[in-house]
C-alpha cells in the first residue's frame, strides 16, 4: 500500500505531484509516474530544511539555484514575482511562465524536492494590483498549468489560488498554508502627500476594505483549527512591517488585525510568516500580539535586485540584505518543542542573517 498524501485543505484526486509541471513538460509524463510514489512517500517523513525565495526575473540569469540545491530543502516555497508576467494578454503571459519553467536550475530543483507555490502581482498579471485585474480568472488557470494541478482540482473550480498543505508524521507535521492576496484584495489606496523615501500607499481603513476575501477567511480558520506543529503562512507581502509605504498588511489595519484575531481564537501555534516582494531581505519580530513572537522572513530578490535604502521598519532584527539571496528555514525535532532556525543565504548559499525560535502550544 502506497503511504497517504499530505493532506490538504482544498483536496485533489491523486495525480501528478505537485513538482511536477505536465504543461510545459509533456515528455516528463512517465518520469512524474515514477516520481509519484516517492513524492507520496515523504508524506510521513519529517521535514528539516524549507527553502523560499521571490523575485525573478524570467529573461535574467537565475545562477542563484545552485545556491538553493546546496541547501537541500525537503521543500521549496515560491514566494511570488516568479516571473514578472505584467500583461493583460494571457498568450504571453504563459509564454513567460514557460520560459521560467526551463530554466536548468529551476529544472533541478523541480527533480530534487516538493514544490510550493504562491503568486503576487507580477505573475498575477499586473504592478501591484488586486480584485480589479480584469484577466484574474484567466491568469489564475495559467498559474495552476504551470504548477500541474491536475484538471479535476477543486483548486481550479474556486476563485484564487490558496490552499494548504500539511507535511510529516504526528508530533512532526509542517502546514503550509499558502495565502492569496491578490485575487479578492480591494485596490490600494493612495496618500495624498507622499513622502520622501517612501511608498505611494496609505492605511484603508474602510470596514470594506480586504485582502483575502470572505471564502478565503472562512477557509483560513478552518485550516488554522487543523492539528499542526510548525505552521508556514507564505504571504507574498509582508505581514509584519507596515510603516514602508509600499504593498504590505498594513494598507488594510483591519485585515491585519483580523488575521492576529484569528490566530488567537484558533489557537494555532507555531505560526511564521514568509514573505518576499520587497527586493531586500529581513527578518522581522513582532512581539505582543500574540502569545509568543511573530516572525516574518521576507526573502527577495532572487535574481531582481535594488539599490540599498534606508526603509524603516522599528521590528527589523538587525539590518537588510540587498544582494541575491534566497531563505531557509531548519526545523530541529529533537527537543519537546521543535526549534526553528530561520536564515538569509546569499547567491552561494552563505548564511547572512539568522534568528531562531522555539515553538510551544498557545494557552
Amino acid at each position: 500500500l502506497r503511504p497517504p498524501a499530505p493532506r490538504r485543505t482544498r483536496p485533489t484526486p491523486r495525480g501528478y505531484p505537485p513538482a511536477m509541471n505536465r504543461l510545459f513538460f509533456p515528455s516528463l509524463g512517465l518520469i512524474a509516474g515514477l516520481l509519484l510514489s516517492a513524492t507520496l512517500s515523504q508524506a510521513e517523513k519529517p521535514l528539516s530544511v524549507i527553502a523560499f525565495g521571490s523575485c525573478l526575473k524570467e529573461t535574467r540569469p537565475q545562477p542563484i539555484w545552485e545556491g538553493v540545491l546546496s541547501s537541500k530543502p525537503d521543500v521549496f516555497v515560491l514566494l511570488g514575482d516568479n516571473i514578472y508576467g505584467d500583461t493583460r494578454n494571457m498568450g504571453k503571459l504563459r509564454a513567460k511562465w514557460n520560459v521560467f519553467a526551463e530554466k536548468p536550475g529551476y529544472v533541478k530543483l523541480r527533480e530534487s524536492c516538493r514544490l510550493l507555490a504562491i503568486w503576487d502581482d507580477h505573475d498575477y498579471g499586473e504592478n501591484d494590483a488586486g480584485i480589479e485585474y480584469p484577466k484574474k480568472v484567466e491568469s489564475q488557470q495559467i498559474f495552476l498549468d504551470f504548477l500541474g494541478e491536475p484538471k479535476s482540482s477543486l483548486r481550479r473550480k474556486t476563485p484564487g489560488i490558496y490552499d494548504a498543505v500539511t507535511i510529516g508524521p504526528k508530533g512532526k507535521r509542517v502546514q503550509f498554508i499558502l495565502l492569496d492576496t491578490r485575487y479578492f484584495r480591494t485596490a490600494l489606496k493612495r496618500k495624498p502627500n507622499r513622502k520622501k523615501g517612501q511608498g505611494p500607499y496609505a492605511p484603508d481603513e474602510s470596514s470594506k476594505a480586504e485582502v483575502l476575501g470572505e471564502a478565503q477567511w472562512k477557509w483560513l480558520e478552518k485550516t488554522l483549527l487543523e492539528p499542526a506543529d510548525v505552521r508556514v503562512i507564505a504571504s507574498s507581502i509582508q505581514v509584519v512591517s507596515t510603516t514602508h509605504g509600499w504593498e504590505t498588511w498594513g494598507n488594510f489595519p483591519k485585515e491585519r488585525q483580523r488575521l492576529f484575531d484569528l490566530i488567537m481564537k484558533t489557537k494555532a501555534n507555531g505560526i511564521v510568516v514568509l514573505s518576499g516582494d520587497r527586493h531586500a531581505a529581513e527578518i522581522s519580530k513582532l512581539d505582543g500580539v500574540l502569545p509568543y513572537p511573530l516572525f516574518d522572513v521576507t526573502a527577495s530578490a532572487m535574481n531582481q535586485t535594488l539599490k540599498p535604502d534606508d526603509e524603516k521598519n522599528p521590528h527589523r532584527i538587525g539590518d537588510r540584505y540587498f544582494r541575491e539571496n534566497f531563505g531557509v528555514l531548519k526545523i530541529d525535532w529533537s527537543k519537546p518543542s521543535p526549534i526553528m532556525t530561520m536564515e538569509i543565504r546569499d547567491l552561494k548559499g552563505k548564511v547572512t542573517r539568522s534568528s531562531e525560535v522555539s515553538f510551544g502550544k498557545l494557552r
